[in-house]
């Protein structure tokens, strides 16, 4: 982090719970960290991991059966992309414990459960890497997880949303708002 010059983003974030709001991110881009490690050409995908110890987490030994740690992936393609962001601070402050600190993803056109907290190793692959929501329900969170209102979540729709601090409903917009930044990565889908 020391080696990376800190930028400020302020970028929209959409849960998949269907509430959104923007928040104003410290970090540096994914795709510099990437190009400092020069990750082999036969990496398709990046792999996070958070941190696992049941002593500090209270979450990962009452929910033991779970599969912890909580994974995350993107392909090379998105992990490189220029909005994709490694955060270090919230609102002009160092990330906090419970916002991922010491460094979290921040993907801004997908749902928040692909924007990994408390990140610990990250890994460069071949095959598309196992995540923890995909794999405990795969036909509610698929890899990909963009923002599209077309696309219902199985127990709710995804066409609107509430924004948090007026409670306010207003309709989702696909990719959350940066489809002219990341569209071209998913042809027609």
């Amino acid at each position: 982090v020391r080696e990376l010059p800190l930028e400020e983003r302020l970028y929209r974030f959409r849960c998949v719970e269907a509430w959104a709001m923007t928040v104003p991110w410290t970090g540096f881009p994914l795709s510099a960290l990437i190009k400092k490690v020069s990750p082999m050409s036969s990496a398709r995908y990046i792999r996070l991991r958070t941190f696992h110890n049941r002593s500090w987490a209270l979450s990962q030994k009452l929910r033991f059966w779970l599969p912890w740690p909580y994974e995350e992936g993107l392909t090379m393609e998105e992990a490189m992309n220029e909005l994709t962001f490694i955060a270090t601070g919230i609102y002009g402050h160092a990330l906090p414990k419970q916002h991922g600190a010491p460094i979290r993803l921040v993907v801004p056109w997908k749902y928040g459960f692909k924007n990994i907290k408390s990140i610990v190793k990250i890994d460069f692959v071949e095959e598309e890497p196992r995540t923890f929501w995909n794999t405990l329900a795969p036909d509610e969170y698929d890899f990909t997880a963009n923002v599209n209102p077309e696309v219902p979540h199985p127990r709710w729709s995804q066409a609107t949303e509430r924004i948090i601090d007026t409670d306010e409903r207003v309709p989702t917009i696909k990719y959350n708002g940066y489809g002219e930044f990341v569209a071209g990565m998913y042809g027609k889908r």
